[in-house]
């Protein structure tokens, strides 16, 4: 199969799915290779449709072991026309749950060919302790190697019949939300870089230092890139959050690798 076209897209608020994605890509020419970020808040991601000549790999991050609805509701309005999908999940070095299973069939429905997925490792958005520096450099060694074999494969083959057999179940794992909730300080000087940036519109640009919780989707987008440090969630909940989690995600968690 002769691919014109890598149309890398991604969700990544605090950048941990953004750089797993472009080590993947990264295998392609750089000419070859379209950079769009699906993050954008009332972006009109109707206008994506791609062809069956053309790659997209699609990377989300895993909330609670399903797709972020804010990524799913962008997701949903790209069209593929027997367009071959590489499906990518980040997860906190938790689980990834139903996520590849959610994309992959919302991709389906939506004209692409899944034939190939990933979970990878990322540090976790929210208890950085967990994951902590990864995609590290023993991750990126083999996303570049399964990578490459996704490229050999597409190379080899005309027809891609888009049946990857990956992990989930369905229903879906209910998944409500977490109640850390990022709030400004003091130090906040009305700049509104985290509302024109925030992937759900939960930052009112004329007074950035109000969080609509109810809009929020505690992605930590804000604290991420907030130039003068002033946003934060709760310490005392933080804690408490990073010590219902310590038994299932201390332990080193793999990247997994699926193909049809």
């Amino acid at each position: 199969m002769n691919i014109s076209k890598v149309n890398n897209l991604f969700f990544s608020p605090t950048g941990g799915s953004e750089k797993i994605a472009k080590i993947i890509a990264g295998v392609w020419e750089n000419d070859k290779v379209k950079n769009i970020d699906i993050s954008i808040y009332n972006e009109d991601y109707g206008k994506y449709e791609f062809g069956s000549n053309e790659l997209c790999i699609i990377t989300v991050p895993s909330f609670g072991g399903r797709v972020p609805n804010a990524a799913m509701n962008n997701i949903s309005k790209i069209k593929g026309d027997h367009t071959p999908a590489l499906l990518v999940v980040s997860y906190g070095n938790r689980a990834y749950d139903d996520t590849l299973l959610e994309l992959k069939e919302t991709l389906n429905d939506n004209g692409f060919l899944c034939f190939s997925a990933i979970a990878a490792v990322a540090e976790h958005s929210i208890m950085h302790i967990y994951g902590k520096g990864r995609p590290d450099e023993d991750d990126k060694k083999e996303l570049i190697t399964y990578s490459k074999k996704v490229k050999d494969y597409l190379a080899d083959n005309d027809e891609i019949i888009g049946e990857v057999n990956i992990p989930g179940n369905y229903p879906y794992k209910e998944y409500n939300g977490v109640p850390i909730k990022p709030k400004a300080s003091d130090k906040c000087s009305e700049c509104g870089l985290c509302a024109k940036r925030c992937p759900v519109g939960a930052i009112p640009l004329d007074n950035p230092k109000l969080t609509d919780k109810e809009k929020c989707i505690s992605c930590m987008r804000c604290i991420e890139i907030c130039p003068n440090n002033a946003r934060s969630v709760n310490k005392v909940m933080l804690a408490a959050s990073k010590k219902k989690l310590k038994k299932v995600c201390e332990n080193r968690k793999n990247n997994d690798f699926f193909i049809e």
